[in-house]
């Protein structure tokens, strides 16, 4: 066991890990950030709406500057996976691995996980930009253009209505499955002269720094300038469950102005605790999070 007691225990190092560790170490505060190397901000190819960057800036030369930020301020960054949080009288146990961590309190930013869609050469696809998983991010780069969306039912519908300011050339692509909306869903898309194509995708092409083609099941081929996939997140929450922390119905942390959530002594920031995936929305929350976890010390 780690006999150094942490005043805080950071799981997960992407932007709202790495933003807690900064402001955590710059109020003094003896910390650790456990990080698996897996945020999903590591494969943006270039955000475009981070402030203060207006010719935009890659996931990972954002979460470098971020760590290299943290770790000037004598923050500890260590690779590994937390497995099990436990809840004891005066802080936390936490196991990584053959280590275990003790800390006072614990800050969880661990994110949420996208549910891909089968494709070949799926990881290279998202981090060149083939395939996109957020219109709030980079809408604004495919205005005029031909857009697909990989989804069905509401998940599906809302993601295409939301492109529609962007471009009217849009299809929903429901990989073979069920749309699963009502009437009325229906006559919204037909509305907003949205395509749906139910039948699975035999095999997607890449050429020229893009999308080549989707050669359907029935053979039929289909061009395309951008592959929004809208088939939700799992939610990374389980290790707060573990102790009875109180999250949403679809697994997402529920905490108060102060990212505090229902276990003493525990918090939440970023992925896990709100539906709107943004890199702003993280760093924000771990901002404040951060400043009451050094208050409540």
């Amino acid at each position: 066991m780690n006999g150094t007691r942490l005043d805080c225990l950071i799981v997960g190092a992407g932007p709202a890990g790495l933003t807690a560790a900064i402001y955590l170490a710059r109020f003094r505060r003896k910390i650790k950030a456990v990080d698996a190397g897996a945020s999903r901000a590591s494969l943006i190819p270039v955000s475009h709406n981070y402030p203060g960057f207006p010719d935009g800036i890659s996931g990972s030369d954002l979460l470098a500057r971020c760590r290299a930020q943290a770790l000037r301020y004598g923050a500890s960054i260590v690779p590994g996976v937390v497995t099990r949080i436990e809840k004891v009288d005066d802080g936390f146990i936490a196991t990584r691995g053959d280590d275990r961590l003790i800390a006072r309190t614990v800050l969880l930013a661990t994110g949420v996980l996208d549910i891909e869609p089968v494709l070949p050469n799926l990881k290279d696809a998202i981090r060149c930009g083939y395939i996109r998983h957020c219109p709030i991010c980079d809408g604004y780069e495919v205005i005029d253009k031909k857009v697909a969306v990989i989804g069905s039912g509401k998940g599906g519908l809302s993601e295409a209505l939301f492109l529609r300011c962007y471009t009217a050339d849009l299809t929903l692509l429901t990989l073979g499955k069920d749309m699963a909306l009502t009437d009325d869903d229906r006559e919204t898309l037909r509305q907003a002269r949205i395509r749906v194509i139910e039948e699975p995708i035999d095999e997607v092409y890449f050429e020229q720094g893009k999308i080549g083609a989707i050669r359907m099941e029935s053979g039929q081929t289909h061009y395309f300038d951008a592959l929004y996939s809208a088939l939700g997140a799992a939610i990374r929450s389980d290790l707060a469950i573990q102790i009875g922390a109180q999250c949403d119905p679809e697994g997402h942390l529920i905490v108060d102005d102060h990212l505090r959530t229902s276990v003493p002594g525990l918090y939440a920031a970023g992925d896990v605790v709100s539906a709107l995936n943004q890199i702003s929305v993280a760093t924000g929350h771990a901002a404040i999070a951060s400043t009451t976890i050094h208050n409540s010390l």
